[in-house]
């Protein structure tokens, strides 16, 4: 079962949009685990984590999170500005079964950031 991590500054956007995705997640029957996260338990998380999404208020720390999921085999990737509003957890489901193999990328020129690290499952 793959563990999806998603990070913000003090965890309640986080936790917000953990909870609209698992109920996407169950709806489609998906072997996924999500979590919400803040970066100061990061660190801590990231060795059991397949998939790093970074909310986009955490932008310009983005590169540094990235560096630091890969070094721990995890994918990473920034969310889009919109993910917390309306269809943000609809979008965001479907870059995590496009992260974790589970459907063809949408997009191949995608504007959306993202850094491959080698997975582990």
């Amino acid at each position: 079962m793959d563990r999806v991590l998603i990070v913000c500054g003090a965890g309640a956007s986080s936790t917000f949009l953990a909870v609209r995705l698992r109920r996407i997640i169950r709806d489609r029957d998906l072997d996924l685990v999500v979590d919400a996260g803040t970066l100061a338990d990061l660190d801590d998380r990231l060795a059991a984590t397949r998939i790093l999404l970074v909310g986009p208020h955490l932008a310009d720390r983005y590169a540094g999170l990235a560096e630091r999921a890969v070094r721990a085999g995890a994918v990473a990737e920034l969310l889009p500005e919109n993910v917390f509003g309306r269809d943000g957890a609809e979008i965001a489901a479907g870059r995590i079964e496009e992260l974790a193999g589970l459907r063809a990328p949408a997009d191949l020129n995608a504007e959306t950031p993202t850094n491959r690290g080698d997975l582990h499952g």
